[in-house]
């Protein structure tokens, strides 16, 4: 399916719930929403991303990479301030060989001067092939490619972060981290996911969340203060899936039966008069003296950036792999980008010397 270029039907898709966008959005181009990915998809994505990691590892098979999509132009709008992920969207692109071109400040574009930041997008994809993007305002990316989608320059959107309720690739790379980790555990099945800090905010979180409804027997812990309590549509979604939860007010609360402890900052910067700021967050911090009660096999996950809530004496157990977590999304965002240009099947040309 796709969205109807006609603006009353832009807005019937508007406002649809966020699990009937992702029935329309299956299949597209654009990497949108969480929801519009099924299991299929992730276990492609993932056996994809861990083929150009090997491909990588060599000489021949870097060059070999690099040269799938030479013929194609990225840009990258990033209206939010970004590293982590712009660095790893550049990487990926990088490793295929795109050209990249970009924007971090929206000051240094037109828009200063009254240009819609619409008008702004439609004019970067006069110079490319494809438009990854980060923006403050929730739903701006699906605007994007509707308009795209129905212009004569119809090039495919990734959603890299909007506002406070998306982050498709932060949870695909979530996902990629947990099957690897639990590789030999019969992957994400059956696992105990703790989630802990401001869950009420944190977009990385409601994406993943979504992702793992698509796993058999999966449990999930909510461990946060009440304001900063994960959102009652998500719960929502999770009784509709029928996926276990329960909620938390300590983060030691649910060590000992967590697989995997997913940490998340305090996301202050949507604040709207410094309302946090004395919050006490201690019941949400994990160090390494939390390891004796954790599962052997227990991970440590964080989207980083982090702040207190996990402590660095954590960052070389072998339980931590938030840096892990970084290397993995360079892999499962070349991945994306691929698919992006249905270019995933030039991955069986490939010949070992």
């Amino acid at each position: 399916m796709e969205i109807s270029a006609e603006p009353e039907e832009w807005n019937r898709y508007e406002s649809l719930s966020i699990l009937e966008k992702g029935e329309v959005l299956k299949g597209s181009p654009h990497t949108l929403v969480a929801q519009q990915f099924v299991r299929n998809d992730l276990e492609r994505l993932c056996s994809l991303a861990t083929e150009i990691r090997r491909l990588s590892k060599s000489y021949d098979g870097s060059c070999f990479l690099k040269n799938l999509l030479c013929d194609k132009r990225a840009m990258l709008y990033f209206a939010q301030p970004s590293s982590r992920t712009y660095l790893s969207f550049l990487a990926a692109c990088q490793t295929l060989g795109l050209d990249t071109m970009d924007v971090r400040d929206s000051k240094t574009s037109s828009e200063v001067k009254g240009e819609s930041p619409e008008d702004t997008v439609r004019t970067f994809s006069s110079y490319v092939d494809m438009i990854i993007m980060r923006h403050p305002q929730g739903g701006f990316s699906e605007r994007v490619a509707w308009m795209l989608s129905h212009s004569n320059r119809e090039v495919p959107v990734i959603n890299a972060g909007s506002g406070a309720d998306q982050h498709p690739t932060q949870a695909l790379l979530d996902i990629y981290t947990l099957e690897r980790s639990f590789e030999k555990l019969n992957g994400i099945d059956g696992k105990t996911i703790l989630f802990a800090g401001d869950l009420k905010r944190g977009r990385t979180v409601r994406s993943l969340a979504w992702l793992l409804t698509l796993y058999r027997d999966v449990q999930l812990v909510f461990a946060a203060p009440d304001a900063l309590q994960i959102g009652a549509d998500i719960l929502a979604m999770l009784e509709e899936a029928h996926v276990s939860y329960r909620l938390c007010g300590r983060v030691q609360d649910a060590l000992r039966e967590a697989d995997a402890i997913y940490m998340t900052r305090l996301q202050d910067e949507w604040d709207q008069q410094g309302e946090t700021s004395s919050m006490c967050t201690t019941d949400f911090r994990i160090s390494a003296a939390d390891l004796p009660t954790m599962k052997k096999h227990a991970v440590v996950m964080h989207p980083l950036p982090r702040r207190q809530e996990v402590d660095s004496d954590l960052d070389n157990e072998p339980q931590a792999i938030y840096w892990r977590q970084m290397r993995n999304g360079m892999w499962i965002r070349a991945a994306l980008i691929l698919e992006a240009f249905n270019r995933s099947d030039a991955l069986g040309d490939w010949k070992e010397a």
